[in-house]
């Protein structure tokens, strides 16, 4: 996936799907971050949380409360803001680079074949090594192959890793989550001295909403 501009963030459609999505009140982390048998092609809202290997600090720095991208997150942007020139039906919502992570909404709409009905990919479901394509698992897969490669080439480091192996992922159920989440990204400069992610001992009390 090359990373070309796309359109400016945030991109909100009020989906009636968002609602009816089903719910495991288990809560999940990173070890175990995916619904089974959950079809992440259907339509709606998910929060998507990609960390940096070793949680290392690629991609700038917080100053005085704002997030200030060096090169590398300036790539990182890029490729995200370029994720629905490569999946029309995936739309951006808020997100935000941080030193070490990235947090991002992803709205998925019905994908549609070239005589305007609705595309209903035979496989639905992932398995090992058969990915199902327009899926949340293939797009972040697709979003952080374009990043690393692109981050390697400009530091001249082909193959080192960039993200953590997994990901961490949650299905927005409702407008009033949809804004927590919004506003959980939008604030999340602000509470860098809080954030699990380079602190281990962290508190941010947002933090204990979304990642358990």
């Amino acid at each position: 996936m090359p990373c070309t501009n796309s359109a400016p963030h945030p991109i909100w459609l009020n989906n009636p799907e968002i609602g009816n999505m089903p719910y495991d009140p288990e809560k999940h982390h990173r070890r175990s971050i995916r619904l089974k048998g959950y079809d992440y092609t259907r339509a709606g809202a998910y929060f998507i949380t990609i960390v940096t290997q070793n949680r290392a600090c690629l991609f700038g720095a917080v100053v005085e409360g704002r997030m200030r991208l060096n090169p590398l997150g300036q790539i990182v942007q890029e490729c995200w803001l370029a994720i629905p020139d490569h999946f029309p039906h995936a739309l951006l919502d808020e997100f935000v680079i941080m030193p070490n992570h990235l947090h991002g909404i992803i709205v998925l709409q019905e994908m549609e074949n070239s005589v305007g009905a609705r595309h209903v990919p035979r496989r639905r479901r992932e398995e090992f090594g058969k990915p199902v394509p327009g899926s949340i698992p293939t797009i972040v897969r697709s979003f952080k192959s374009a990043a690393t490669k692109h981050i390697n080439e400009y530091r001249g480091t082909p193959g080192a890793p960039v993200w953590q192996r997994n990901y961490y992922e949650h299905i927005i159920r409702n407008d009033r989550s949809l804004h927590r989440i919004r506003e959980y990204i939008a604030t999340n400069p602000l509470r860098w001295h809080l954030d699990r992610n380079i602190h281990p001992t962290g508190t941010d009390p947002m933090d204990a909403e979304w990642f358990g």
